[in-house]
Formats: structure tokens, C-alpha cells, sequence
């Protein structure tokens, strides 16, 4: 694509956000906002982070709130963990080990593709050469340490990329040494699952991780980590039936971590448990704003809303909206922004909502993928409602962003963009009474999205692309061909309103009744407890009974 339009920011922000292997940007530390009604809590007694067996040579006073802390770490509760290590090596200064557990900690989410931030690895790798100058009692330490030395080693001039092989090798061979050892098969689980690509589709490195973690978690039903590395091992479509049993306990085990509340939801969102996951997101939300956790209230809200949505409820997704952001605090990490740009996205295309589409503003953040989200939103609105002339701008914008991005060897994020920028043009194109050209971008985009699993970062895209793609067929009057690509979609993302719907309107239009009443129950069935009243509903009920 051509790089046009370039924004202001893209250029003096590119370094901070753009590369996936980028490192997090270095500011000063945030102070939390919370809202006025959320207080710091500290967590209850260790129990309800779930049962951890970490032996150690430390001072036995300091076991107990050393275990604590490894729960933490494999709950991904980044603040209160590196605080509780702190704590150990604080109460036991020979304790070397958990100089391993504030520099694994600093490593943040093993999963997400960021890693640690410049900062962070600099405070890591003070923690590592502490822990050498302790010198721990025993080899085992020792080598757990030099495990999680491995992913610093030489920091900025690796990838993150090749940081997480080089950490996933290196656990490997901790595992290996010490196959008696539960922790070091558990955490090279991990380890191995951080290096699954979006791209590759056959899942081998969450297969081999969820091997491992299905064999541990025989032994530990009730071990934090196993029931959220499953999880993430099995957090793709042909897989996430396999997760369920692990994101139903996963919250039992630990309730009082704010990232253990929210994690079933990327199951539930695979299967379309939409019920469950808005409860579960809820919970977490609420936990992690007493915690003071603004990162991860965030996280949750956005699957929640997109949770609500499905329902159609309406008004509940508005409300999570309105209190997230209100929320301050956050890291340079992006999770925060993407979950700010995405929340109103997804509230305007799943309602439909085209001139509210049309009117949304970018969130001015450091992260071009992110800002796109609005721009892609933007574009189709605009073209959906008559506004060429502002479309075509907001795809120029989506243009300089994917140009970018890709210069940057952003390779995932740039081809998410492309695809945003092919939908909105494709809608374009339509309105421009082109429909072959808009339903050969349409096609192209969909195709290139089946190519690669979403971000962890996101319970979906804004729409999938496959979807607009029926939406399209159907505007075009090709409702064969619309209910195809509507139940293609739904293989991927299942059970959700706007394909039913699309599906139903489809069944209809090429004379098979019997098919479009089965959809149309299922949108009621879906939306039973809508607290919105959707005209798609009342037209639904209709003709749920022909």
C-alpha cells in the first residue's frame, strides 16, 4: 500500500509501539486513578491464589510468602508479585532464589509478544547479578536464575522474538535436568507457549505445552498456573472446546487474582459462553480496580463489552465503557490503549450504529495498530452513511498506518491493519457502485485474516472479516453465497448476534424458511435477556415462528 497521509505522531512515536519485538516504552512511573470508590485491598490469605510447592534453601520463616509469590507470578499479578519477592529477599537477604522470581516477574506477560521493558530489564538484570553475588545453596537455584538470565542476556540486541526462543530453550533444558521438578516443567510449559506464532495454524507449541500441563495437572488440580497455561494453550478455535474444563477453575482456584477472574473469558469468548464471560470479566474488573490493577481492569472490561454486545445488552456494554474509562493509571504497555480504542469500535459495528461510527475520535496513543482501530471503525461508517470524501480519508490514514508498521517489520500488526484497510475500502468501493471491486477486497481481506489467530490482547477483532464479507454478499444480493461465508465465520467465531442475524436474512432471501427460522431463534435464544431493544429483535420474533 501506498504510504500516504502519514500522522503527526506516527514518526515520533513508531519506536515506543510499532515493532512487536519493541521494546515497551521507558516513562516514569505511572500513579494510579482510580475511581473514587475503589480503595487498595490486599489480598486474602494464600489460599485463594490457588497451592504452589516451590522447595527452596531459603530461610523456612520466608517459605510460605515465597510459594505466595510464585503464585502470583504465574497468575500474572506483576505489581503485588515483584513486591512479594521484594518482601523475601527484604525478610531473607540470603534468600538468592527470589532474585529469579523479581526478574521473571519483570518479564511481564510471557505471552503477549512485548516483554519487558527497557526499564525492567534493567532492573531485572540488577536483581540476576544480585543473586549471583548471594549465590544460592544449592544448583537447582542456581540454575533456575541462569534460566531466566537467558531471556536478558544481551537485551537490546536481541528481538523479543529471540529473546522468548532463547528462554523457552533455556527452560527446556531446566526441565530436562531436573525432570522431578514440577515448577521447571510447568513454567517451560509456559515458556514453549510463548513461542506459538499467530501465523502457524498448527498449533505445535501450544500442543507440546498442553502435553506437559495436562500430565501436571493430574498431580495439581488446584495449581494456578496450569489452569491458566491451559488455557492459553488452547486458545484457538479447533482447540478452545479443550479449554473449557481449565477456564471453569481457573477462577476457583484463584479468586483474588484479578488476571485469574478474567482469563477463562479467552475460552469462553472461542466457544461463544457469552453469559459466562461477561460474568467472570465483571469479577475481574471489579477486583482489579480495588487492586489497583488499571492494566488489567481494562483488559477485562473490553472482553466484557464485547461479551455484552452479543447479548444485546446494550446498555450494560455502554456502562462498562463509561466506567473504564474513567480509569487512569495505566503502564506504557497496550493493553490499556487497545482496549480504549476497541470498546467504542465494537459498540458501533455490532449495533450497526453507522453515523455514531462516522463521529468516533482516535485515541491519540503510541501504538499505530491501535490507533487504526478507529480509523477502520471510522471508514466504514462513513461510507455505510454517504460520507466518501471522509471514508476515503480515514483509508488514506489506514494506509500510512499499515505502510508503517510494515517498514517497521511489524509483520502481525501491519497485516491486521491490511486488512482493516481492504474492508474499508472494499465498503467504499460498494458505495461507489464498484460491487466487483468491493467484493474482491472484501474477499482478500477475509482471506488474509483466516491466515492468523487474533492477539491475545483482544477477545476478537472489531468484526471479523468473513462476516463483513456476508454482510457484503448480502447487500449485493447474493444470498448463497452470504450464508456460506456467514457460517464459515461462525467456525471461528461462533455464537455470535450479527452473524445469526446475517445468517437468518440470508436463509430467507434464497427461500429456505425453515433455515432462516432456526437462526432467528437462535438470536432470540441469544438474546433473551437483551436490555436493548434492537429493531434486528422485534423483526426476529416475527419471523421465529414461519
Amino acid at each position: 500500500m501506498k504510504k500516504r497521509h502519514m500522522l503527526p505522531f506516527l514518526m515520533a512515536t513508531l519506536a515506543l509501539g510499532a515493532h512487536a519485538d519493541a521494546p515497551t516504552p521507558t516513562l516514569p512511573a505511572p500513579t494510579p486513578t482510580l475511581p473514587a470508590s475503589a480503595t487498595a485491598a490486599p489480598p486474602r490469605p494464600a489460599a485463594t491464589l490457588g497451592h504452589v510447592s516451590f522447595p527452596t534453601s531459603c530461610d523456612p520463616r520466608v517459605q510460605a510468602d515465597f510459594e505466595r509469590a510464585v503464585a502470583m507470578l504465574h497468575s500474572f499479578w506483576y505489581s503485588a508479585g515483584e513486591a512479594a519477592f521484594r518482601q523475601v529477599l527484604a525478610d531473607d537477604p540470603q534468600c538468592a532464589i527470589a532474585t529469579w522470581g523479581i526478574a521473571s516477574i519483570l518479564m511481564s506477560n510471557a505471552l503477549a509478544g512485548q516483554g519487558a521493558s527497557p526499564a525492567g530489564a534493567m532492573a531485572a538484570q540488577a536483581a540476576i547479578d544480585e543473586g549471583r553475588k548471594i549465590g544460592a545453596k544449592t544448583a537447582r537455584e542456581r540454575d533456575y536464575l541462569e534460566a531466566v538470565a537467558a531471556y536478558y542476556q544481551d537485551f537490546a540486541a536481541h528481538s523479543e522474538k529471540e529473546r522468548q526462543i532463547a528462554r523457552a530453550k533455556a527452560y527446556e533444558a531446566l526441565a530436562a535436568r531436573y525432570p522431578d521438578d514440577d515448577e521447571a516443567q510447568i513454567f517451560f510449559a509456559l515458556y514453549l507457549a510463548a513461542t506459538q506464532t499467530q501465523a502457524d495454524q498448527t498449533y505445535a507449541a501450544y500442543l507440546r505445552a498442553a502435553a506437559i500441563l495436562e500430565a501436571e495437572w493430574k498431580k495439581y488440580p488446584d495449581h494456578p498456573g496450569i489452569a491458566h497455561y491451559l488455557i492459553h494453550s488452547y486458545d484457538a478455535p479447533p482447540l478452545a472446546e479443550k479449554g473449557v474444563s481449565a477456564a471453569r477453575l481457573y477462577a476457583k482456584i484463584a479468586p483474588d487474582a484479578p488476571h485469574a477472574l478474567h482469563m477463562p473469558s479467552h475460552i469462553f469468548t472461542r466457544v461463544g459462553a457469552w453469559q459466562e464471560s461477561a460474568a467472570t470479566n465483571k469479577r475481574a474488573m471489579a477486583v482489579a480496580i480495588a487492586g489497583n490493577e488499571p492494566d488489567e481492569a481494562y483488559h477485562a472490561a473490553d472482553y466484557r463489552v464485547y461479551a455484552e454486545l452479543q447479548l444485546a445488552r446494550d446498555a450494560e456494554a455502554k456502562a462498562v465503557i463509561d466506567e473504564a474509562m474513567q480509569i487512569g493509571g495505566t503502564s506504557p504497555r497496550f493493553i490499556a490503549p487497545y482496549a480504549r480504542a476497541a470498546m467504542p469500535a465494537r459498540y458501533v459495528f455490532e449495533r450497526g450504529a453507522w453515523g455514531e461510527a462516522a463521529a468516533l475520535k482516535p485515541p491519540g496513543s503510541n501504538y499505530p495498530f491501535v490507533e487504526a482501530i478507529t480509523y477502520f471503525a471510522k471508514s466504514v461508517g462513513e461510507a455505510k452513511s454517504g460520507d466518501l470524501a471522509a471514508a476515503r480519508r480515514d483509508a488514506e490514514t489506514l494506509d500510512a498506518l499499515h505502510a508503517a508498521l510494515f517498514d517497521a517489520k511489524n509483520t502481525y500488526w501491519a497485516t491486521e491493519v491490511e486488512i482493516q484497510a481492504l474492508s474499508a475500502r472494499a465498503w467504499i468501493a460498494l458505495a461507489e457502485g464498484k460491487p466487483e471491486e468491493a467484493l474482491l477486497r472484501m474477499r482478500a481481506a477475509a482471506d488474509l485474516e483466516d491466515k492468523n489467530e487474533k492477539h491475545i490482547v483482544t477477545p476478537g477483532r472489531i468484526v471479523p472479516a468473513r462476516e463483513l464479507l456476508g454482510e457484503m454478499l448480502l447487500a449485493q444480493r447474493q444470498p448463497e453465497a452470504a450464508l456460506i461465508a456467514f457460517e464459515a465465520s461462525q467456525r471461528r467465531e461462533p455464537n455470535r448476534f450479527r452473524n445469526y442475524l446475517g445468517s437468518a436474512q440470508a436463509a430467507a432471501m434464497a427461500g429456505d424458511p425453515a433455515k432462516a427460522a432456526a437462526y432467528y431463534q437462535k438470536l432470540l435464544a441469544l438474546a433473551k435477556d437483551a436490555d436493548t431493544a434492537r429493531p434486528e429483535l422485534a423483526r426476529a420474533k416475527e419471523l421465529a415462528q414461519r
